[in-house]
């Protein structure tokens, strides 16, 4: 038990069986039980040969020798347990059968079926315990004339009773044994599986942080650097304010990239500076006005929790890239609305569509879709009916349930 603590749980498992290690390498030898438990077979056969003097026969160097060899074996248990359970089987049914005592000696069978079942040879088990069995009621009922002790009698069937019932003991408490290890490693696999799954979601979210980040920015440095390149020799004073604004976006595009760096330098730590939310609204306006696009915001939207502001800002900011990148329309509009827990936004541009390209990588949509699933929301984007693009989005402005998640 730990100080000051509950007993500490196996990490990986029972310690038995046939594991590899993590680098794998086969389980290591049982030097240590199988010593053990060879002295504890010797002396305890011993003391058991005293209380059946005269009943069996009396250990001889034959005698000792088998029962070396039946504990002997148990060194490969975790290596070749089918041949163990069967050796160790065979060992005991030739000294029962050679008159010797009852003893300590049918542990070698316990632990050896033991070892077996655990590492999946259920059927092994099962015919080298039958085996031993049946040879224990051939000698017990009919070789016994011709075996020592001489003058013995035949073994009455409640003692027959008492072995059946002691091997299905020692399968019952194996077959426990490997469930228990079997649900382990389920365990152990559901457990790295959730950490693949966090993980993955993890990078899908900082992925999309930075694509949100960046290609915002960078269509508002591209298309200013266009405006700067262009005017740099008729009109210095507007590629002037060209390259301020292009200083102003890549400062905010640094903090921005800064914050989610560190989240990932120091995952779970407090942020340094709040996420974004629709209260920066103004600054996007302003952003996209740099641009070249005229934007309108009807509306306020309501008090939201932190993933959903944040979930809508991004959705929109990456709608005005879209129209900064891909329409020819220089105006767009932002429509929120507030209705019975649900939060809409939805961004409207004239178009026609250029096919300019402004070096996007083409996730916007589907980081804005995976966004909004991951509130339980929807995303529907397309060309609409008198022309141009529409952004639909409608968030729900509370978590959903787990139930809800796993469907």
């Amino acid at each position: 038990m730990s100080p000051g603590g509950p007993p500490r749980r196996w990490r990986h498992g029972p310690p038995w069986g046939d594991r590899p290690d993590d680098a794998g390498r086969p389980a290591r030898w049982p030097w240590r039980s199988t010593a053990l438990l060879t002295v504890f077979v010797l002396v305890g056969s011993q003391f058991a040969a005293r209380g059946q003097e005269g009943e069996r026969a009396a250990l001889d160097p034959f005698a000792r020798v088998l029962l070396v060899l039946a504990a002997g074996q148990l060194l490969w248990r975790h290596r070749h347990p089918r041949a163990v359970v069967f050796g160790t089987a065979a060992a005991v049914a030739v000294c029962l059968g050679a008159g010797y005592p009852y003893g300590p000696v049918l542990l070698t069978v316990a632990v050896a079926c033991f070892a077996a079942v655990v590492a999946g040879h259920r059927k092994a088990a099962w015919a080298a315990l039958g085996m031993l069995w049946a040879a224990h009621v051939l000698v017990a009922h009919w070789l016994y004339r011709w075996l020592s002790p001489s003058g013995d009698v035949p073994a009455s069937w409640t003692q027959e009773a008492v072995v059946a019932a002691w091997v299905v003991a020692i399968v019952a408490l194996a077959e426990l044994a490997r469930a228990r290890r079997e649900q382990w490693a389920r365990e152990r696999a559901e457990r790295a599986q959730a950490a693949r799954r966090r993980a993955d979601e993890e990078r899908l979210r900082i992925a999309r942080e930075l694509h949100d980040v960046l290609a915002h920015s960078l269509s508002v440095i591209n298309v200013q650097a266009g405006v700067g390149l262009a005017l740099l020799d008729s009109d210095p004073e507007q590629a002037r304010t060209a390259l301020t604004t292009i200083k102003g976006a890549s400062k905010e595009a640094l903090g921005e990239v800064r914050q989610v760096l560190d989240t990932l330098r120091a995952p779970g730590a407090a942020p340094r500076a709040p996420a974004p939310g629709l209260d920066r609204l103004p600054e996007l306006v302003e952003a996209a006005a740099d641009a070249g696009l005229t934007v309108r915001v009807d509306g306020t939207a309501p008090r939201l929790p932190p993933a959903a502001d944040l979930a809508a800002f991004r959705i929109v900011q990456e709608a005005l890239t879209n129209v900064v990148r891909h329409s020819g329309s220089r105006n767009a509009r932002v429509r929120l609305t507030g209705d019975r827990g649900t939060l809409r936004l939805r961004i409207d541009d004239d178009g026609p569509a250029t096919g300019a390209d402004a070096g996007g990588g083409g996730n916007g949509l589907a980081g804005m879709r995976e966004r909004a699933a991951a509130l339980g929301g929807t995303i529907e984007a397309g060309p609409r009916p008198g022309g141009g693009f529409r952004v639909d989005a409608v968030l729900p402005l509370s978590p959903p349930r787990p139930e809800e998640e796993d469907r």
